[in-house]
């Protein structure tokens, strides 16, 4: 089975940064399109930034100017740097990938998820 890993959680103070990264327990596993997603405890699983087949990315409008995804080839990993970070930014954060070429803001549309890392901003 293919398992997608994150790591880089943490806990940090209002406006701090962190990088969270994600990489595939399989060498020669490439999907078409990769995001991260988060959740926060009583909420919906909810979009953070997708990365497509041409490189085009999409974010949330919530973290938009601040946060930025992005892919290291050679390393196979997947990356979100989290800028300006907000207490609402708290949550479980989970990288996702699928074959196919489009990346959406949708959990429905990705096969294969993360175990989720914890991020917790504080005020």
């Amino acid at each position: 089975q293919i398992q997608l890993v994150e790591s880089g959680g943490g806990s940090v103070q209002a406006g701090g940064s962190l990088q969270l990264s994600c990489a595939a327990s399989r060498y020669n596993f490439r999907p078409g399109c990769m995001a991260w997603f988060r959740q926060a405890p009583g909420r919906e699983r909810e979009g953070v930034a997708g990365l497509d087949s041409t490189l085009s990315t999409t974010y949330a409008d919530s973290v938009q100017g601040r946060f930025t995804i992005s892919h290291d080839n050679a390393e196979n990993t997947l990356y979100l740097q989290m800028n300006a970070l907000r207490p609402e930014d708290t949550a479980i954060y989970y990288c996702a990938a699928d074959e196919g070429d489009i990346a959406t803001l949708n959990p429905s549309h990705y096969g294969y998820w993360g175990q989720g890392t914890q991020v917790t901003v504080s005020s």
